[in-house]
């Protein structure tokens, strides 16, 4: 990190005007400005995430003096909105402070108040460490602790803002990770086996792309390339995409896988293969002969085995499973959802005809078209004679 700060302030000193003759730079000059620099940095840092969790156990204490004067000194709403208007008058040009912060402090109290007690220190607690906004995505949106408790320390390990927090919680997150049909208990070491478990989720949700009902794989595929940064989002911290539409040279004949990555935790290649349809088991063998290729083709001696993910538009579970009890490579069966026409509203989605309808309504025409070719000739030959 020092090392980069001092090739940046060497090319910024390169770049200043010299004035030769009347200084001598000593050769630990540029390490020496690059560290310093490096320190402040660090120590504004710190000072900022101090400052947040002061302010956070200010509004907890806050808080807590409203709960508790609401439940034994008789203050109502209407007391807790003349406390807000008259601190605010009290400090004046200090913000945080309206009617509506004030009764999120109390719910940021009441909603840890018994899990406080479980932890020898407040600040032990992963919401101490993130930023207030963060904290009243999790209290308005999230009722259970456990899950508010679980996306905060998501948080602080993925660096997400709140934008992004939002959209985890709304794509349910916390229910799907972890969830996909594997075999990785099985053919996978521990804890490398619950690392990857815990990678994977079921379903996936591309709800940037829209399709039609009828897509195919090529479809999804360009989707997810051209909205490349919400898919390694929603595929989750440590892949990194090597590569689409993969070339494999198989004896004389070429094969593609259709996304290639490479997970930076794990250490491995994660071959992920996309089907438009229902989960079939013969895909299983496919995906099987992938990995094997990629293991012998692509991974270096220092990578472990590559794993394998097929994504299919349904899935029935019992049928995943069986598919992969005897393959002793890691594989994981999961089902993807895009924007379809689920978003619509209800009173016009039902008035969309179906797949099936349409397709009826093709025959009708086409049938249709074919009589009045026959009839034509018929026509004709009545208007000749009548002439």
């Amino acid at each position: 990190m020092v090392k980069k700060i001092a090739k940046k302030v060497e090319k910024k000193v390169k770049a200043s005007p010299k004035k030769e003759g009347k200084l001598v730079v000593p050769k630990d000059y540029l390490q020496t400005l690059a560290e310093l620099k490096k320190q402040v940095q660090e120590a504004q840092l710190k000072a900022a995430f101090s400052v947040n969790k002061e302010l956070l156990k200010l509004y907890w204490s806050i808080g807590k003096t409203i709960s508790e004067k609401q439940a034994t000194g008789g203050w109502g709403s209407k007391v807790v909105e003349k406390f807000a208007i008259d601190f605010q008058k009290e400090l004046p040009g200090l913000g945080g402070f309206s009617r509506a912060n004030v009764f999120k402090m109390k719910s940021f109290y009441t909603a840890y108040e018994i899990v406080s007690q479980a932890v020898r220190q407040l600040e032990e607690l992963p919401v101490f460490s993130i930023p207030w906004g963060h904290n009243v995505v999790l209290i308005t949106k999230l009722k259970d602790n456990s899950q508010r408790l679980w996306y905060a320390q998501n948080t602080i390990e993925n660096g997400w803002s709140r934008t992004i927090l939002e959209m985890q919680i709304e794509s349910n997150l916390y229910n799907r990770l972890g969830k996909s049909i594997t075999n990785f208990k099985k053919t996978l070491p521990d804890p490398d086996s619950d690392i990857a478990q815990q990678s994977f989720k079921d379903p996936y949700i591309f709800d940037f792309l829209t399709l039609h009902a009828a897509h195919i794989e090529r479809d999804i595929e360009q989707g997810l390339i051209d909205n490349v940064q919400k898919f390694l989002l929603e595929m989750g911290k440590g892949f990194a995409l090597v590569g689409r539409q993969y070339h494999l040279g198989v004896g004389t004949k070429d094969f593609y896988i259709d996304l290639l990555f490479y997970h930076t935790k794990m250490k491995c290649y994660v071959v992920v293969e996309l089907k438009a349809r229902e989960f079939d088991p013969r895909d299983v063998g496919q995906l099987n002969f992938y990995l094997s290729a990629v293991d012998d083709l692509v991974r270096d001696s220092q990578d472990n085995p590559t794993i394998g993910l097929l994504l299919c538009k349904t899935k029935d579970n019992l049928t995943a499973e069986f598919s992969l009890r005897d393959i002793n490579k890691p594989i994981g069966v999961a089902s993807y959802q895009t924007q379809l026409l689920k978003k619509l509203p209800k009173e016009l989605k039902s008035k969309l005809p179906t797949i099936e309808e349409i397709e009826a309504e093709f025959a009708k025409q086409e049938t249709f078209a074919q009589e009045n070719l026959i009839k034509k000739p018929t026509i004709q030959k009545k208007k000749a004679k009548k002439a």
